[in-house]
């Protein structure tokens, strides 16, 4: 590994800004890199579908070492505001001037594996076959990985089960290897306009309908591994008309779909007996947003990936999540993903910093995996 090179790209990286949905000219700049080692490159265009502009880059390394081979992910799309990035390097550490992101999350995660190809490649090392996945819009709802159509994806680009994303937050040698799904839901409540000062009597306040639903529902930690929020409750009625309609979004999350079908059913209850009492009506919609995320292998791969951090004197620790990533869409493709990190912190805020050993550990440590 040249630990140099590796942050010199990584600052590269950062400097292309490739928010979610206009990541183009990042992909590009990757699928550039991957053909330097001789990569066999795939695109999909699923972006056409929710208005992006930037493939889902497949790319596959031949091995010369039998195998099954192992699946290299991360994303390219980066929170805003991250146009021109002055990363600044203090202390072991690469940080910003506090305008913009970083954009660790996750050009620390590609620039790992574009080292790691780079060492295998100049150093001639010996490795099974390496497939590269890197996702647009991740940021956004996981959209590329959403909208991956893996009907036209070759046979042979199609990538190993075993699949590293590196993109977690924290330090080398935290493996997730689980994470809950999660569902989305609105409701809708429709009362009846009147003037407020006038005649509210012939009014039907749909606030209130709302009002009186939420106040029934179990919102936040429901049990240890299922949460619940409201983030929308929304008007837009003048303070002098009765509102006639109240919109409410929120999510679900938890590591088992019973439960969150169990919690909706629950709230669409509180909703009937709220319009019974008060009178109204109201429309309830949910959407699982992503499935849940689990080993299914008995956690053979995170402990294989465990066992190779600790061979480096790196402090290890499998982990149950309570985000959502790529991993959970590939896991219903029937992909093992774990979820590694490469010193990522503050992600999502102008206070966001690398730490730059962190990165040095899970770089070494994946070039040590996939050349076992």
């Amino acid at each position: 590994m040249n630990k140099e090179r590796l942050i010199n790209n990584f600052i590269e990286m950062i400097k292309i800004h490739s928010p979610s949905k206009k990541e183009k000219e990042f992909a590009d700049y990757m699928v550039n890199l991957l053909k330097e080692f001789g990569a066999e490159i795939y695109l999909d265009n699923g972006f056409k579908n929710y208005g992006g502009n930037a493939p889902t880059i497949f790319a596959k390394i031949k091995g010369n070492i039998e195998g099954e081979g192992v699946t290299l992910a991360a994303h390219m799309d980066v929170i805003e505001p991250n146009a021109n990035v002055n990363p600044i390097i203090e202390n072991g550490i690469i940080k910003t001037n506090g305008t913009t992101t970083l954009g660790g999350d996750d050009k620390g995660g590609v620039a790992c594996i574009v080292e790691v190809l780079r060492t295998l490649k100049e150093n001639n090392i010996s490795h099974e076959d390496i497939y590269v996945l890197l996702t647009p819009c991740e940021e956004s709802g996981l959209q590329g990985a959403k909208n991956v159509d893996w009907s036209l994806v070759p046979e042979n680009m199609k990538p190993a089960k075993n699949m590293l994303v590196i993109d977690n937050a924290g330090k080398a040698g935290i493996i997730a290897h689980t994470a809950p799904s999660k569902y989305d839901f609105e409701i809708t409540f429709t009362g009846r306009k009147a003037h407020a000062g006038i005649e509210p009597e012939k009014g039907i306040n749909a606030v209130c309908l709302a009002a009186a639903a939420i106040s029934q529902m179990n919102i936040g930690r429901i049990d240890p591994l299922t949460t619940s929020n409201i983030g929308i409750i929304k008007s837009d009625s003048p303070t002098n008309v009765v509102p006639d309609t109240c919109f409410v979004k929120g999510e679900i999350r938890s590591h088992s779909e019973e439960k969150i079908l169990e919690i909706i059913k629950e709230y669409d209850s509180a909703c009937q007996k709220a319009v019974e009492k008060l009178c109204g009506t109201y429309k309830f919609d949910y959407v699982c947003d992503f499935p849940t995320l689990k080993p299914k292998d008995d956690l053979k791969f995170a402990k294989e990936f465990a066992a190779v951090y600790e061979s480096l004197g790196v402090e290890t620790e499998l982990k149950v999540i309570g985000g959502g990533s790529d991993s959970n869409i590939f896991a219903k493709e029937g992909y093992n993903s774990i979820i590694i990190g490469v010193g990522m912190n503050n992600v999502h805020t102008v206070d966001e910093f690398l730490e730059i050993e962190e990165l040095y550990k899970t770089t070494e440590a994946v070039i040590k995996y996939v050349s076992k």
